[in-house]
């Protein structure tokens, strides 16, 4: 039996009891599902993350993916996970059922995707990554491509990929030079480089169905002339044969972490003879683009909060049976000494964790609760829910990037030495999550795009729309005596919130964009300490209502846990938001005054 890599009660009470899931099988688009089919999907999440994925989570580790000409060769255990993922139907969970798919929330979707992230991350990401491609062509490829592409790809039996980056043009998509010029039957030749292509090649399966941006001879110049293209590893020939489509596998990159999943390095169409196939409308790829990037975004910050969570009941576990000194209250050294869980300071690290974890997963559940009812509602409501979830993306993707890091970092610490050496997982954990301030838009980027779009966004109505909510969360809470107090330090700093952003846009007006978001990522921080902050108060609430009905055993021991574990983010992580607000209403453009010379010895 695996260890315990995450809670299967916090998911639960998350999913049940705070955001309840099982309401939505009032609408038509899940009438099919109830709450003891919801359960049944978790539970067949976990058996595939028990059985397969846990086993070979250190294995891949050790045995990463090895390119031989030019065919990227993976641990034999990815191929029996796609091919379970095709049976199983869990590449296709938010497909509809007209398409093959399983049509589940995405807020069950999540907790599926967090559960085998926490098994193995690398495995992990190749099915998530199919997913993403076949939504992309579901809702902007034609019929005829959807035919094509859609049954293989559900299958498991083609993978999918997102390719976007080139050797020159990573975060700055306006730059990239890879071109299409239109051929015979409607295909376009496609040329050029792409990188950092996640399950970018493989022999797990037959096929690779790249989702590329590239630039249509004579398009506009900047992100007005990209383009997206279906471009196939190995094309359907006339006579429906699988052949070579001049998709060549030039490199691959050796990483820190993640090793489990390969990162190509492609060259396209070098020798003339790549074909893609346009999805959509010319010029509207880096559009239709940010549906799959936003869908990647939320899973990136699922997959963080997933390693962490991991790292958190590897540290807990460990702290319960190592055996290490006494209390300090204890002054005689003949008595035995006592698991380090007993040190406050090893409790100080516990709660630091447990507190980033299950703050972060309840943000990313919240963020598919407003992709679900954005998804069934209809006029302002659906807008209210679609607006709110683009708000949050940016957020829900860096803060468990971020943090995660931090906190698999105080797990490791528990172990002391044992935790640097690989004979435990925290050294694994801590290398697999560095990945996620990075790829999928680094946590500067995410923050450019809150404070620099998001926030100012339709007038700011995404971010008003943000503030009612953890308003009536904040309202909600001082009805509870044992709140009070907590519900008005959030109520204090959201109204700082309103000041330092309408600092911000005053800057905005005046200064350069350069002085403007100088300080972006700090502002991230800050929002997402805020958001986490709100997510623990909604926690909180649903625990003292609870806790009123007196549970007995296990489960008293689980709501004041989690009460405990409230009070630690309020009384030890929100109160960094003042120095944070200190820096934010000080718009001395010192990062921006600093010249490229003063760096030198």
């Amino acid at each position: 039996m695996a260890p315990k890599f995450f809670s299967e009660r916090n998911l639960r009470f998350l999913l049940y009891e705070v955001f309840d899931v099982a309401s939505l099988s009032r609408y038509d688009t899940y009438k099919e599902y109830d709450g003891k089919m919801f359960e049944m999907v978790l539970k067949a999440a976990m058996e595939l993350a028990e059985g397969l994925l846990w086993p070979n989570f250190q294995e891949m580790d050790k045995n990463p993916p090895e390119l031989v000409d030019d065919q990227i060769k993976v641990h034999s255990s990815v191929r029996k996970f796609l091919e379970k993922c095709g049976e199983g139907g869990w590449i296709g969970t938010g497909v509809p059922f007209e398409w093959g798919g399983q049509q589940l929330p995405q807020m069950i979707t999540h907790a599926c995707t967090f559960i085998f992230a926490a098994a193995n991350y690398s495995a992990s990401v190749y099915p998530g990554l199919t997913s993403g491609a076949a939504r992309l062509i579901l809702n902007f490829g034609g019929e005829e491509m959807k035919k094509t592409y859609l049954p293989k790809m559900l299958a498991g039996t083609w993978q999918g990929t997102m390719a976007l980056t080139e050797p020159e043009a990573g975060s700055s998509l306006s730059d990239i030079t890879t071109t299409a010029e239109l051929a015979d039957n409607n295909t376009y030749k496609i040329k050029g480089q792409k990188i950092f292509i996640s399950a970018g090649d493989h022999d797990a399966v037959e096929n690779v169905v790249h989702l590329m941006l590239a630039k249509i001879k004579g398009a506009p110049a900047g992100v007005k002339g990209i383009s997206l293209f279906v471009v196939p590893q190995k094309r359907i020939d006339e006579r429906g044969q699988l052949v070579l489509n001049d998709v060549v596998t030039s490199g691959m990159f050796h990483k820190l972490g993640y090793r489990g999943c390969p990162i190509a390095q492609l060259s396209i169409g070098d020798n003339d003879d790549c074909r893609g196939y346009l999805v959509g409308e010319p010029h509207q790829g880096l559009v239709y683009m940010f549906q799959m990037m936003n869908e990647a975004r939320i899973e990136v910050g699922v997959g963080a909060t997933a390693i962490a969570t991991a790292a958190y009941y590897a540290a807990l576990d460990y702290s319960k049976k190592r055996l290490q000194g006494r209390k300090l209250s204890t002054k005689d050294p003949t008595l035995p000494q006592v698991p380090i869980v007993e040190h406050p300071d090893v409790k100080r690290m516990l709660l630091f964790q447990r507190s980033i974890i299950e703050g972060s997963l309840a943000l990313l559940i919240q963020c598919g609760r407003y992709a679900d009812l954005g998804g069934v509602l209809t006029g302002e409501e659906k807008e209210k829910n679609e607006l709110l979830l683009d708000l949050l993306t940016p957020v829900a993707k860096s803060y468990p990037s971020e943090m995660g890091l931090l906190s698999i970092s105080a797990g490791l610490q528990c172990l002391g030495g044992s935790g640097y050496c690989d004979d435990y997982p925290l050294e694994q954990y801590y290398r697999d999550a560095r990945i996620h301030p990075i790829h999928e838009g680094t946590t500067g980027i995410h923050g450019l795009d809150l404070l620099g779009r998001k926030v100012m966004m339709r007038g700011g109505k995404a971010y008003k729309l943000y503030l009612e909510e953890v308003q009536g969360t904040i309202l909600g809470a001082e009805k509870f005596e044992e709140l009070e107090s907590y519900a008005h330090q959030l109520k204090q700093l959201l109204e700082t919130l309103q000041k330092v952003t309408a600092h911000l846009m005053e800057v905005g007006k005046k200064e350069t964009p350069e002085r403007f978001l100088a300080d972006a990522t700090l502002y991230l921080e800050f929002f997402g300490i805020i958001s986490v902050a709100w997510q623990w108060l909604v926690q909180a609430t649903v625990v003292r209502k609870a806790l009123r009905n007196r549970p007995d055993g296990v489960e008293s021991n689980f709501y004041t846990g989690k009460f405990f574990t409230f009070r630690y983010f309020f009384e030890y992580e929100l109160p960094k938001i003042q120095g944070l607000a200190k820096r934010l209403m000080n718009s001395d453009g010192l990062t921006v005054e600093i010249k490229p010379d003063y760096f030198s010895d």
